[in-house]
């Protein structure tokens, strides 16, 4: 039966659709995991001389073992932003005789082989054969690799118990991030000593191999609630709710002012709001507007002018690129009945631009006290903000017409990659570094007043041509309606 699920996935992910759109993505988290693998492997390598040359009398195993806490709890955050539960395509396999039982059990079985899983062991591994070629016990240092091994999988199965009770909420992270921090505040302040209860339980178990039994119980535990969970999730029915839930809105009447666009803004405002996905553009924003305070008041960036447009085209630009980078995999769900409707696509794709500009215009004027770090901050702000609305807008709603992700809009926005392709990594170059690029030639070339001069003069360009360049876009967008539509009707 493993061997049919393994063929299934296999086939599934060489006959998908968007195979070759995604494999330039791939290989460039190939790259990525690559090096991390090795920069894994290097710090393992020196981790033994690195700590006997800084703490020549202490004991680099117990150095190590006092810091598990550490690793423990950050390990169980970076998983709970990046990893995800690997998913196979279950529901038609629950109208067969297959027992959910080894359809629950072999994901979960597949998900301990994760990289996440394996990356830790190239630190372990070295460290733990150097242990042993300088004279520490083989057996003891064997059963303290394996015990680290198995905390590893009991961080990636406790992952999993906190995303199934943490999927429910608009900002999923919030109780990992703090309890994360209650915890390492309690250990901080001594007022529970977990660095030392996870400390002694790792020496323990070196010194007395018989103790790795403790791990092995909690590991078969957490995996039985996972399987118990997986299992209750496993129906056909399964995604449907229990209970529908009032949802109080206004009726936003003002954007009948709008005219033609107005319905349209209407639907995506409502969309934003309603939606665990979109809803993320909104508290994203927040800290977008509040970027500057990190930039202005360090120290070491004292002086460095160029990096006021950067903040700027950020600060402001922030819902436009959250929002805009996505357009229109927003309505993916739904995007073959809207394209079966009377609409011009000139409209529709007006009332995103329409949304975009307003966004612009809201977060420059809620920026507008950065003035306190200086007027040529405030200056660089508003340069800034004219061109997200003349070239930026633009630019994101033609790299839109390229999208062919679907995005599934009730599952958590942290760190969801769904609906992400190459477009998505490469937009942030002409949205970003040439605002900025161009900013510090002439800043360097005419000074600070001209440089934003010439960037605002390109912002009111692009305000200018606006109808033409809307015109080419939408082109672009009616030549890719049925690609979209064939690659909207496919699961990633």
């Amino acid at each position: 039966m493993v061997k049919h699920f393994i063929n299934l996935e296999w086939k599934s992910a060489f006959r998908a659709p968007n195979l070759g759109k995604s494999i330039g993505v791939k290989i460039f988290m190939g790259f990525l995991g690559l090096w991390l693998l090795l920069t894994f492997l290097g710090a393992g390598m020196i981790l033994y001389p690195g700590l006997k040359k800084i703490f020549p009398d202490k004991d680099p195993l117990l150095l190590v073992n006092s810091f598990l806490f550490y690793w423990v709890l950050g390990d169980l955050i970076f998983r709970f932003f990046f990893q995800k539960l690997p998913v196979m395509s279950v529901k038609p396999l629950l109208v067969l005789p297959i027992k959910r039982s080894k359809v629950v059990n072999y994901v979960l079985r597949k998900s301990s082989l994760s990289f996440f899983n394996f990356l830790p062991l190239f630190l372990i591994i070295p460290f733990g054969v150097t242990l042993i070629t300088k004279d520490y016990p083989v057996n003891s240092v064997l059963v303290w690799m394996l015990a680290l091994a198995i905390i590893t999988q009991i961080n990636n199965f406790l992952n999993y118990i906190i995303e199934s009770f943490s999927s429910k909420a608009d900002l999923s992270f919030l109780p990992l991030v703090a309890l994360s921090g209650i915890l390492f505040g309690l250990n901080h302040f001594n007022i529970i000593s977990f660095g030392e209860i996870i400390s002694d339980g790792v020496n323990a178990i070196y010194k007395s191999p018989i103790f790795i039994i403790a791990p092995i119980l909690i590991l078969i535990i957490i995996y039985l609630v996972n399987f118990k969970i997986l299992r209750k999730k496993l129906f056909l029915d399964g995604t449907l709710k229990n209970k529908a839930e009032a949802v109080n809105t206004s009726d936003l009447e003002w954007t009948k002012n709008f005219g033609e666009v107005g319905p349209f803004m209407r639907l995506d405002i409502k969309l934003i709001w309603r939606n665990k996905r979109t809803k993320s553009t909104v508290w994203i924003m927040v800290l977008g507007l509040l970027y500057g305070l990190f930039i202005y008041t360090n120290p070491g960036m004292s002086g460095k002018t160029p990096f006021y447009i950067f903040v700027g085209v950020f600060s402001t630009g922030i819902f436009l690129m959250n929002f805009g980078q996505f357009v229109p995999a927003w309505d993916s769900s739904y995007y073959k009945l809207l394209m079966s409707q009377n609409i011009k696509y000139e409209k529709y794709l007006k009332s995103k631009f329409t949304l975009m500009t307003f966004s612009v215009i809201i977060l420059f004027v809620l920026g507008i006290p950065y003035v306190y770090f200086g007027w040529k901050v405030l200056f660089a702000h508003f340069a800034a903000a004219i061109y997200n609305i003349g070239v930026n807008t633009h630019v994101i709603l033609w790299g839109g017409s390229y999208n062919r992700k679907k995005i599934n809009l009730d599952q958590k926005a942290a760190f969801n990659y769904q609906g992400t392709g190459a477009v998505q990594w490469l937009i942030g170059i002409p949205l970003l570094l040439l605002p900025m690029g161009i900013f510090t030639g002439f800043y360097f070339l005419t000074g600070f007043e001209a440089s934003c001069l010439i960037i605002m003069v390109m912002g009111v360009l692009g305000v200018v041509f606006h109808q033409k360049i809307m015109l080419f876009i939408t082109g672009k967008y009616l030549d890719s309606k049925y690609k979209m539509i064939d690659a909207f009707d496919q699961d990633n």
